[in-house]
């Protein structure tokens, strides 16, 4: 499977499809067991179809489910590739025992990250407050990819640690050996000091010679070689006792090793920026660290419960490929809208799809014409011409051989049908001759649909000539819907003394599969693209300010399907409100 893909389904059928050993890390963040109550956030027909004989069966129930589940991300996982599954107290101990342990083994067991969420409220006088989940780490071997993990710097901790300075900056003195003996260079005396008769070796900084020197210095100098580079460019301290110390300086430190114990990551508050009204929507560095941790550029990220889309996301900005999977129509839209919002702020952006239950008709109509066939033919499953001239008009070969070609329109004539039957005879005559002998057919035509002089003549031919032309309809391949229609009305409700309007939009969607949701940019930028500042709007209200001057806005609704429309407005203010025409005289 091609990566960078948001998709709309259930994850077990679609992580069937994913093949082996193809993805280096999955965060799964699947609903908690103490959820069973309220787990529908996002209340689409997708997520409540999904859900609704979840908890028949108590905990047990919930453990097969998640099973099956994990049991294939274990097969799509590469040999150096991890696992980090986000559960609470409820269940966690059963996931660990029943699943994990039993899946991938329990010397593949990594860590158990305990990340305190929350502070404990007024009910912890009561009893002992629940602050934390866990995160289960396992490996799916004992070689996998990690990259060490560091918190930020408290000024405490700066000033309690890095208590010296010099003209380089503030430093703190660290030890230059380890508590180990080692033969060879690593335990030989240096400036008639012996690290081995303290049970020690040498632990020489080699970031540090590299710094001074270069790598091919680290590879080539001896251990006392590098101690005596690291005192004649003053980075040994010796104690009053003759102890060696290397200075270690603010601005190059990484911050604070971590452990399995998360306390500096704070939960996504009301007022967070990254906020988009999802309930349990983790936050950014959450997964950045995660996705730091255990993978590296160019890797594969996998989110079988993509939610608010926080990991998508982040693997985005950190430049991985990325996999999002999900049963809302809801969850799959939102992600999409958070990464167009990205889109133009990032060094690196990637281009992505995204595969919801049915397409839309209008998009597919005005799709670039040899995308479109080369698309199409490979949906139904053959093989599209690799180039675009000199291919007598057919765009492919269908899986039995014979030749395909794709008509991006309506109503096809008869003349499509003698064109192409000339085609394929000059094409392959062989072939022709053969098909009409064993009475296959001799080419496949696909088109949104057909007229009726094309339909007879096909007929005809098939009676009369024993050649046999497939007419197949671009619906019978893939489902087609039609778009939803959006209209939107303005009220002026309010104007302040520095002549700062408020207003009131409403928005109204229509569609036979029923309007999920709204999203609105009220700053929008056509060549800029839809970038909401509003990602999820259930009503279709919004009520904003604005200064006098032109302004442009954008509102999308999304429907059942997943298809969204657009519409935008030109607002000009100065002393009245003006909606001005789309296309103005």
């Amino acid at each position: 499977m091609s990566v960078n893909k948001l998709i709309l389904g259930d994850n077990l059928e679609i992580l069937k499809t994913i093949e082996p050993d193809s993805v280096d890390l999955i965060y799964l963040d699947p609903p908690f067991f103490s959820n069973r109550n309220y787990e529908v956030i996002w209340g689409d027909e997708g997520e409540v179809r999904s859900f609704q004989d979840r908890w028949a069966g108590g905990v047990d129930h919930y453990i097969a489910w998640l099973k099956e589940r994990v049991t294939e991300m274990h097969r799509i996982l590469k040999p150096t590739g991890s696992i980090f599954l986000h559960c609470d107290w409820h269940a966690n101990a059963y996931i660990r025992v029943d699943i994990l342990d039993k899946i991938f083994g329990y010397d593949n067991f990594r860590g158990e990250i305990i990340w305190q969420r929350t502070n404990a409220h007024n009910d912890a006088k009561k009893k002992l407050a629940v602050i934390s989940d866990t995160i289960w780490y396992y490996s799916k071997s004992n070689k996998y990819t990690y990259n060490p993990i560091y918190s930020e710097l408290t000024d405490k901790y700066k000033n309690d640690f890095y208590r010296f300075e010099d003209k380089r900056g503030q430093f703190r003195l660290g030890d230059l050996t380890a508590p180990n003996t080692r033969n060879g260079e690593s335990g030989s005396p240096w400036k008639d000091i012996n690290p081995t008769n303290k049970g020690r070796s040498w632990a020489v900084p080699n970031n540090i010679v590299e710094q001074i020197a270069g790598k091919e210095a680290v590879k080539q100098l001896t251990v006392q070689q590098k101690l005596d580079l690291l005192l004649a460019n003053d980075y040994i301290v010796f104690s009053k006792n003759n102890i060696p110390s290397v200075k270690r300086y603010l601005d190059n430190s990484n911050g604070t090793m971590l452990g399995d114990v998360w306390t500096d990551i704070v939960n996504v508050q009301g007022a967070s920026k990254e906020r988009i009204g999802y309930p349990t929507q983790k936050p950014e560095a959450l997964l950045e660290r995660i996705i730091l941790m255990a993978s590296n550029e160019g890797d594969t990220v996998l989110d079988p419960f993509v939610g608010g889309g926080t990991t998508i996301a982040v693997a985005e900005k950190l430049n991985r490929k990325w996999i999002g999977i999900d049963q809302s129509v809801q969850a799959v839209k939102v992600t999409e809208f958070r990464l167009q919002n990205q889109l133009g702020l990032l060094a690196i952006s990637s281009p992505y799809t995204v595969l919801l239950h049915k397409y839309d008709y209008d998009k597919l109509r005005n799709e670039n014409a040899f995308e479109f066939e080369s698309w199409i033919v490979r949906q139904f499953g053959g093989v599209p011409n690799a180039k675009q001239r000199g291919d007598m008009g057919l765009d492919g070969k269908a899986a039995d051989g014979a030749p395909i070609q794709v008509k991006r329109s309506d109503n096809i004539g008869r003349n499509v049908i003698d064109n192409f039957l000339s085609a394929v005879q000059r094409s392959d005559k062989k072939l022709f001759d053969k098909n009409i002998a064993a009475k296959l057919p001799i080419g496949y035509i696909i088109a949104f649909s057909f007229g009726k002089g094309a339909v007879e003549e096909v007929a005809r031919l098939s009676n009369k000539e024993n050649i046999i032309i497939k007419l197949i309809t671009v619906e019978s391949i893939i489902p087609i819907a039609v778009k939803p229609a959006i209209t939107v009305s303005i009220n002026e409700l309010s104007i302040d003394a520095k002549r700062v309007r408020k207003i009131e939009f409403i928005a109204a969607g229509q569609s036979e599969n029923g309007i999920e949701f709204y999203s609105w940019d009220f700053a929008y930028n056509a060549s800029n693209g839809f970038k909401p500042q509003v990602l999820l709007d259930k009503e279709g209200k919004q009520i904003y300010s604005f200064k006098t001057g032109t302004h442009n806005i954008a509102v999308k609704v999304v429907d059942n399907n997943g298809l969204e429309n657009i519409e935008t407005i030109r607002l000009k203010i100065n002393g009245a409100v003006e909606r001005e025409a789309k296309n103005p005289a």
